[in-house]
């Protein structure tokens, strides 16, 4: 527990945030990491057994980024099951909170949500306000909630995990691996079967306008039943996924790659191997117009069934960013192996994110006191906040989500 400790002494962070500017610690550079490379992880696990089916790198530190955000939630879901909170109970939302950016729900300081909302902004948008605000409400103040987060992990079996705030944006003692992260999916689905449904939503309405679900992989993969999405520069995209096929279910967790369509399209490679080696037939969408849909990194095709026996069920995929010529012989593979075939590009809504490819580091000089809460089964009381010493805070990335990222 010692150095646990350590690197909370006042000073710290400062240090701790030039050492994460420059690259210094413990995951070195690029930041963007190749799939097969040193900085990719990977691993994907039976639900129900906990069996491992596959892993690269699956006990290496990596940076969680937003991946922070599902022991966020499973602190909240606890909470919700010991009645120290309810859905509908107001979450104040300090300047503190209110300052985390820029994926966000918009938060003002002073004003309160409800910790569905909260819960809702974290599942989709990934929304950094909304976890920092959840963090005050149920640790008194992130820093407090981030010590319960690690000590919860622990609990779990993440032994190779820390925790630093309740949001996952940069600090460079804040690591995890991906079987920790594995660890941590199968504990959601299966400690909170009823709320893991949260993560099933594909957008929800919050003051009059839809924030819609970051994680792709619940429209292209047949099965695909949530979890979470997470980007910040150092980690790469980082993705765990889950989904169930003739009753089996899977838990995948890909961690460094390169970019969303990559991560998506190798966790859709992952899952679909490991459902093979459990021998579970691949599954494909079957309707009579027999469409093609096109969102993210690949395209998933509907083949129409004729009148003879149907051919056996495929899925094709395509990368985005091919160049023409190797997009033609693609399309031209496909398209002999395919009856019918039609393709539909999903437009992007204007009042989504914007691409947040190239990250800019902020500092900020001094944190602001939130003030402490004690949360009830239905009532939120405020409790004046002790004066402490202004931190420095360190460097914070613009994101702990990916461009385009859709959660």
């Amino acid at each position: 527990m010692t150095g646990f400790w350590m690197g909370r002494r006042i000073g710290s962070r400062v240090w701790a945030a030039l050492a994460f500017a420059l690259g210094v610690g413990c995951i070195s550079a690029p930041a963007a990491a190749q799939i097969g490379s040193e900085r990719y992880a990977s691993i994907v696990i039976d639900a129900a057994s906990g069996s491992i089916l596959s892993a690269v790198n699956a006990d290496e530190y990596r940076y969680p980024a937003s991946l922070t955000k599902m022991m966020t939630i499973y602190m909240l879901f606890e909470a919700l099951r010991d009645r120290r909170v309810t859905m509908t109970q107001a979450v104040p939302v300090s300047s503190w909170a209110a300052s985390m950016s820029p994926t966000k729900l918009g938060l003002l300081p002073g004003s309160y949500i409800t910790v569905e909302q909260a819960l809702l902004g974290l599942v989709t948008k990934s929304a950094n306000d909304a976890a920092a605000a959840l963090g005050e409400l149920l640790g008194g103040e992130e820093d407090r909630f981030a010590q319960m987060m690690t000590l919860r992990a622990r609990a779990l079996g993440m032994k190779n995990t820390t925790f630093r705030n309740a949001s996952g944006l940069p600090d460079w003692s804040q690591v995890t691996t991906a079987r920790d992260m594995a660890v941590l999916s199968r504990r959601l689905i299966q400690d909170f079967p009823g709320e893991y449904e949260y993560f099933s939503r594909p957008s929800f309405v919050f003051r009059g306008r839809t924030i819609w679900n970051h994680q792709r992989m619940l429209q292209t993969y047949a099965g695909a039943d949530g979890l979470k999405t997470g980007y910040i520069g150092a980690s790469g995209h980082n993705l765990a996924t889950s989904a169930v096929r003739s009753g089996r279910r899977l838990i995948g967790v890909v961690m460094g790659a390169s970019s969303n369509g990559e991560r998506d399209l190798h966790m859709a490679s992952l899952l679909d191997s490991g459902f093979d080696r459990l021998g579970v037939p691949m599954m494909m969408v079957r309707q009579d117009s027999a469409p093609a849909y096109q969102l993210g990194g690949f395209i998933r095709l509907a083949q129409a069934a004729p009148a003879a026996a149907p051919p056996p069920a495929r899925t094709a995929v395509v990368r985005r960013g091919l160049r023409t010529p190797e997009r033609a012989a693609a399309s031209k593979r496909i398209l002999a192996s395919t009856p019918t075939i039609s393709a539909k590009r999903r437009v992007n809504e204007a009042r989504r994110d914007t691409r947040l490819d190239h990250l800019t580091p902020r500092t900020i000089a001094a944190r602001p006191a939130p003030s402490a809460v004690r949360a009830g089964p239905t009532t939120v009381r405020a409790v004046k906040a002790v004066p402490r010493p202004a931190k420095g805070r360190g460097v914070r990335e613009a994101s702990s989500t990916g461009a385009r990222n859709r959660g």
